[in-house]
């Protein structure tokens, strides 16, 4: 079974409210547009996950709900306060606890993180802007003995170069 791990980076964020916690702010307007926008590309391209793994974070709460809708996806969402603002080692880390049923996978996450991690699969500096989508192909057989070796550089998909 081939498998695919999209990493995907909570859309913009708000910074209207003076004293908000980092992790309870939520998404602005252009963050909104952008997150319904992804779910809308995935489902036209059929990148559809088994499961998504989130942030537990406000934003990436907020991400995956309006993704999900606009995708008109109804699949699993596990929320993972271990992703918040999680290194690369630990984003694969909590891909590994992927069941064997689950071919497509979704990290949805922060900064530096995913950035660090999506540099390191394509060889070279990728900035991954908020609301952007990256597909990395997986060779190992199973999640659970994935290893940074085992990725390969698939697309990036920014909310930014996408049509209306």
């Amino acid at each position: 079974m081939n498998r695919e791990l999209i990493l995907f980076r909570h859309a913009k964020s708000s910074w209207a409210t003076a004293g908000l916690r980092d992790h309870d702010r939520p998404l602005n307007q252009r963050g909104r547009r952008a997150a319904e926008r992804m779910g809308r590309l995935a489902a036209e391209m059929d990148l559809l996950p088994d499961l998504i793994l989130s942030s537990d974070s406000a934003r990436t709460r907020e991400t995956v709900t309006i993704w999900r809708a606009a995708a008109n996806w109804d699949g699993p969402v596990r929320w993972e306060p271990g992703l918040y603002h999680a290194s690369p080692d630990v984003l694969l880390k909590m891909a590994r606890t992927a069941g064997s049923d689950v071919r497509r996978l979704m990290l949805v996450a922060h900064n530096p993180g995913i950035e660090e991690l999506s540099s390191t699969v394509f060889g070279r500096p990728i900035e991954v802007q908020t609301g952007t989508m990256i597909s990395v192909g997986m060779k190992a057989a199973s999640w659970p003995e994935a290893m940074i070796e085992d990725l390969t550089p698939t697309e990036i998909r920014r909310p930014r170069e996408l049509d209306d």
